[in-house]
């Protein structure tokens, strides 16, 4: 009788699968439920740096490739084929947001892999601060508990286009998008 081979994941049969499984827009990660593979050794570093085996991923097409089959399963993050799935490290977001503009009366982010988002109720701006440092690292929602981290240069462009509002019974400095007001610290904490 014949046992079947047990198949060591690697970032090629990944980028096979995910190739196979694309038809256009990004693969529906959430129905697929394969066996779980367990870690591979591939992480995203906080300024969006793809590495494989410790060394940077140098193909900008592979990496976009990778950021569509990438999911959060609980505190996990996941590529997901439909025939594997492999936990990954990601240092603090999976993505980075490197640009926005703003149309009318929203903003509109650009990841570092090519995804947009349009900041409101579906795509939440947050600033959380480092209790020690008290320095904010703000994110925006690109896709299913998928965040980007918003570069620094586009912070501060955020933040210049700030204003003051009532946030929670309190008067908060913010911004505006699509109607919503996203506070990104007391007013009364601006010095």
């Amino acid at each position: 009788m014949a046992t079947q081979k047990s198949v060591t994941p690697s970032a090629q049969s990944i980028a096979q699968s995910a190739r196979a499984a694309q038809k256009g827009g990004l693969p529906p990660v959430h129905l697929w439920n394969p066996p779980d593979c367990g870690p591979i050794d591939m992480r995203i570093a906080r300024d969006g740096t793809w590495f494989y085996m410790g060394t940077p991923i140098g193909r900008p097409e592979l990496v976009r490739l990778f950021s569509t089959i990438l999911r959060k399963d609980g505190d996990e993050y996941v590529l997901v084929t439909p025939v594997e799935k492999v936990t990954i490290t990601v240092d603090d977001a999976p993505f980075v947001a490197v640009d926005f503009n703003r149309k009318g009366d929203a903003l509109v982010f650009e990841t570092n892999v090519g995804d947009t988002a349009v900041a409101g109720p579906d795509h939440p701006i947050r600033v959380a601060y480092d209790p020690q440092t008290g320095e904010p690292s703000p994110y925006i929602l690109i896709r299913a508990a998928l965040e980007a981290l918003i570069d620094r240069k586009s912070f501060y462009r955020l933040v210049e286009t700030g204003e003051e509002a009532t946030h929670a019974g309190e008067q908060w400095f913010g911004v505006w998008s699509s109607g919503v007001f996203f506070p990104i610290m007391r007013a009364k904490d601006l010095a």
